[in-house]
């Protein structure tokens, strides 16, 4: 039997290794961000802002602290400190009959915690693209 695709996702994170996501994701993933105005559309910028964030949010502060599922949804809320900014938030995730993530959603508070966060992961996309170039 095939894990559920929030099990996978935990385990993901647990392990934080974004080398699942590939798997993980639909081909058509949808990846919302809270400080990107328009939906990234496509697996290559899903796994992308996915995989930075591991690098950003993942840290050993970390951790979901309420989880309500239902049959295709599931809404993940989490807490993290980064340079003593306490960060909460939700991962709204909804995935397909394959089992596959095909719409990730990402809301942040406090203010200073979204410009935190468009910082460090702005740093990040720039680093991984030049780094691809």
């Amino acid at each position: 039997m095939t894990n559920h695709p929030i099990d996978t996702w935990h385990q993901l994170v647990e392990n934080t290794d974004p080398r699942g996501l590939s798997t993980l994701l639909a081909d058509d993933a949808v990846f919302h961000s809270p400080v990107v105005h328009t939906p990234q559309r496509g697996k290559a910028l899903t796994q992308a802002y996915l995989s930075a964030a591991f690098l950003v949010l993942f840290n050993q502060h970390f951790r979901y602290v309420r989880e309500i599922r239902g049959d295709h949804d599931a809404l993940l809320e989490f807490e993290t400190r980064i340079d003593d900014i306490v960060i909460n938030g939700v991962d709204i995730i909804h995935w397909n009959d394959a089992g596959q993530i095909d719409d990730f959603k990402v809301m942040i508070r406090p203010l200073k915690a979204i410009n935190l966060i468009h910082e460090k992961m702005a740093a990040m996309l720039a680093a991984r693209a030049s780094a691809g170039s």
